[in-house]
């Protein structure tokens, strides 16, 4: 058996236990004694993003515990109706009901487990300094908002609709930012994500994604609650933050 065929091979059976778990298989058919319940469920949402989604240590599958519930949720419904692509995860999803997908959101972000220290990268100084201005300042004239406009100061998000980016791997921000160019990534219209991608260079790309993977996470990273009557002041109208 060639090296692709081992591979799709292994994909292709991690992907059935996974997706057993998930869906909740009798344990017989896995040859396996385990208790039916959410936890014994969500490994499958583990095996990947690691245990209690605290991020895998491969540099790509991110942290979801404590991310808001409304962040998640939207990134599950985006999973399950093709606005965003990845094969293990369009699969585990796309039969799954919006109560379930309400449950396993609320799951994740209740957990707060404490954050790993941040990757360690040998980058350019010039490079971090060019991350960091347009994380806290953005660039007016290319029309580039700062994060921190949406994502909060500290870079730790705003429950429930968006998500902390601090901390995150670099391989994991360089990815989706692309994701984002390439049009493989979709939020609801209107996405301001996508349209902020899109001005922004490589190098940019590069730079925001560098200095963003050193920032230490502050106060164990959960995000300041949105008063519920609030409208949000954000840069750009997006669809997945209601009202803003």
């Amino acid at each position: 058996m060639n090296v692709v065929k081992l591979l799709m091979h292994s994909f292709v059976t991690r992907l059935i236990i996974v997706s057993a778990l998930l869906v909740g298989v009798a344990p017989e058919t896995l040859g396996q004694t385990v208790p039916d319940t959410l936890a014994q469920r969500l490994k499958a949402c583990t095996s990947c993003h690691g245990a209690q989604g605290r991020a895998s240590t491969d540099g790509y599958y991110p942290r979801i515990a404590g991310k808001p519930q409304g962040y998640l949720l939207n990134q599950l419904k985006n999973f399950r109706e093709g606005r965003r692509t990845f094969p293990m995860m369009n699969y585990m999803v796309g039969h799954l009901g919006d109560d379930y997908l309400i449950e396993i959101s609320r799951y994740f972000a209740d957990l707060h487990p404490p954050y790993a220290a941040p990757q360690r990268l040998d980058l350019a100084p010039e490079l971090l300094e060019r991350g960091r201005l347009l994380v806290l300042n953005g660039d007016e004239q290319r029309r580039i908002p700062a994060c921190i406009h949406c994502h909060g100061k500290q870079m730790t998000g705003l429950a429930p609709f968006i998500p902390g980016i601090a901390g995150l791997p670099r391989d994991y921000l360089i990815a989706q930012l692309g994701a984002w160019q390439t049009g493989s990534r979709h939020a609801a219209s209107p996405d301001c994500m996508q349209t902020i991608s899109r001005q922004l260079s490589p190098q940019d790309v590069s730079a925001v994604s560098g200095w963003l993977s050193q920032q230490v996470i502050p106060d164990q990273g959960i995000a300041p609650q949105m008063p519920a009557d609030a409208v949000p002041h954000l840069p750009l109208h997006c669809g997945s933050v209601p009202g803003s």
